[in-house]
Parts: C-alpha cells; structure tokens; sequence
C-alpha cells in the first residue's frame, strides 16, 4: 500500500535529487532536500483537508488529481506563479521574468517581497472562508465542544462567514497594510490588500459554490438512482448519472487546485528565505508537493479520516491559524518554522484526541459485552 501510493513520490524525489546534485552540485542537492521537507511541513493540514473532499470522488477523479492536478501543482504554482507574479508586478512579459530570474535573482525576490501583501490578502482570505464555513457549520462530531456548539449556532445567520471576513479583512486592510512589508522598506499596500482580498473570497464564493451546488445535485441524483433503473429496466433503457457525476467532480477538482493554491503561497514566500534560484525552488517544493498529493490519497484508501473523526476539526483549526498568519505577515515577517509547527501541533493535537475518543469508545464496548451476554443467557 506504502509502495503503491507513495511510489512516484519517492521516484521523484530520488531522480530530482540526483538532477539537482549533477546540474549545480552539492549544494542544490541541500537546499533541494531543505525545501522539500519545507513544503511537507507546511502543507500536511493541505493534505488532510484534501482528503476530506477527495474521498467524495470516484477512482478515476483520484487518478486526475494526482496526474494533471500534480502537473498544475508543481509546475504552475511552484514554478509559474512566481514568474506570473513577477510579471505583472514589473510590467514585463514572462519570457522576460525568467530572464529576471535567472540573471538577477536578488532583484527578481524583491519583486516577488513587494506583491506579498497582495499574495498574503488573497490567500489569507481564501483560507479564512474555509475555516469560517467549518467552524460555523453545525456537525455532529465536536472536538472542541465548548467552542465549536455555540460558533455552530451562530452559524445559523445567513451570510455570517462572508461578514466576518469582510471585516477581518477590513481591518488587515487599516492596520497591516498601512505598514506593509516591502523590498524598499514599509509602504502603505491599503488598496491593494483590499482588492486582493476581495478577489479571494470571489474566487472561493464562486469556486466553492460551484463545487458545493454539483455535489448536491450528485446526493440528490444517487437517492433517486435505484427508483430511476428500475423505470428505466421497465421502459427498455438505461439511465446513467454519469454526466452529472462528471460535472459535480470537475468542480471538486478545481475546488481542490484553488484551495492547493492558497496553500502554496507560504511555500513559496518562504522558499525564498532559502534560495534566490527559481529552478532549485520550483524542484524542491515539487517534490514536497507529490508527497502532499500521494499522503492525501493514502488517507481517503486507509480510511483515515473515519477513523479518526477529529482530524479534519485539527486541519481547519491549523487553516484558520494559517490564514491570521498570511494576514499578519502583509506588515510582519513570520519564520516558516512558527508557521510549519503550528499546523503540526494541531493536527498532532487532534490526532491524539482522535485516539483517546477510540480507546474510550472500545473500553465502553467491551464493557457493555459481558452484561449483553448475561441478559442473554436469562432470557
């Protein structure tokens, strides 16, 4: 199962290591390794909450995921990201911002430094609205039940996400970004910020509305499906929720890419802590990239997220304190260390709560087995 999930992975990670250390020596070879552990660390939440809408895909969706979606993740956020952004923040064309790149790599960062704020606002917000819609959604599994039961009926007033946002929003906008961190110094980003991030929660209102519509059209379909073979046996034909299907997964796919994107950007911000050289980034968090994807698929096949209930609770929860990062670093540099630990001390949190809710759940059942079989034996 190890092998079979995770081999292209370590396919990957084996030759991209070699690349790098026969193309620029030991050194790339280093940092290469350092950015890959960089982006597993960063991105595991990425994975949980990945699997939480993966699982709701057939096997075929799962294989588009990790072939064209890796595609996308690796060579569009890690490498053509970058250069996009450099691009449209220099007013110069592509070609020419790999040229920038590749030639003056101090100035091709300071570039991507000054469209932080907008990174970090559009992100930011993005990964907010997902913590806002789980925390606000009212769930019949709790983790933290003293927070999450009344946030739940809170999350009963129409539009509450959307609202808080736009106020978390607002005042990054009049606090953060009046100061915001750039190559030259602090500079005022004020509209900017706020156009970036109300670009990002369009795109997840849209995006995530989308996907959300077609998969309540699938649940729909599915409890009308037997009833529908069996009129359609009876008239002589066949009747397939194929298309609709179809439609309801392109969706969660593309969810999945935008929500993969808001992801990355710390990845990439921080990667630039470590190296200037694009082509050594764009290899090392690829790498780190597969194992996000394969990691997500070995959860949805083990069942993982079954098992244990309160994981997903730990992935939002470290989103939530992902997107106030995002949000905080438009004025404030934040070490990639604090940001990776936070996300790993939560998930690690709920995976040991998820544990003892198991261990407990197994001592109530075996402690109810002897009495079941006495009161069988009287009767």
């Amino acid at each position: 199962m190890i092998l079979k999930t995770f081999g292209w992975s370590f396919a990957v990670t084996a030759l991209g290591l070699a690349f790098a250390a026969w193309q620029w020596g030991w050194q790339a070879f280093g940092i290469v390794l350092i950015l890959s552990i960089l982006e597993i660390s960063l991105s595991f939440d990425n994975a949980v909450v990945n699997a939480g809408v993966l699982k709701k895909m057939n096997a075929f969706w799962q294989r588009i995921f990790l072939t064209v979606g890796i595609l996308i993740a690796v060579f569009g956020m890690r490498l053509v990201f970058p250069v996009v952004i450099v691009a449209i923040t220099a007013k110069v064309g592509p070609i020419e911002a790999v040229q920038l790149a590749l030639d003056h790599p101090d100035q091709y960062k300071d570039m991507v430094t000054d469209a932080h704020p907008a990174i970090a606002a559009f992100g930011g917000m993005f990964l907010l609205m997902i913590f806002l819609d789980f925390i606000f959604e009212d769930r019949d599994i709790q983790w933290l039940g003293w927070l999450e039961r009344p946030l739940a009926r809170l999350g009963k007033v129409d539009m509450l996400s959307v609202c808080v946002a736009l106020v978390v929003l607002l005042v990054s906008a009049l606090t953060f970004a009046v100061d915001a961190h750039t190559s030259t110094g602090q500079e005022d980003k004020t509209a900017t910020v706020l156009l970036a991030g109300v670009a990002g929660l369009i795109t997840y209102l849209v995006v995530g509305g989308l996907s959300g519509y077609f998969e309540d059209r699938l649940e729909e379909d599915e409890e009308r499906e037997h009833e529908e073979e069996e009129k359609a046996r009876a008239e002589g034909k066949q009747v397939s929720a194929v298309g609709l299907a179809g439609k309801a997964a392109f969706f969660l796919f593309l969810y999945l890419e935008v929500l993969d994107a808001s992801f990355s950007f710390d990845g990439v911000i921080g990667a630039f802590a470590i190296t200037n050289q694009i082509f050594w980034m764009a290899l090392g968090l690829g790498i780190g990239a597969m194992y996000v994807r394969s990691l997500t698929v070995y959860l949805v096949r083990q069942g993982t997220l079954d098992d244990y209930v309160y994981l997903e609770h730990g992935a939002h929860y470290a989103i939530g304190a992902l997107a106030a990062i995002l949000l905080v670093t438009i004025e404030y540099s934040i070490n990639e260390i604090i940001t990776g630990l936070v996300g790993v001390v939560l998930i690690a949190a709920s995976f040991w709560s998820s544990v003892r809710r198991n261990k407990a759940l197994e001592a109530e059942a075996g402690d109810k087995d002897p009495d079941d079989d006495k009161t069988a034996l009287h009767v």
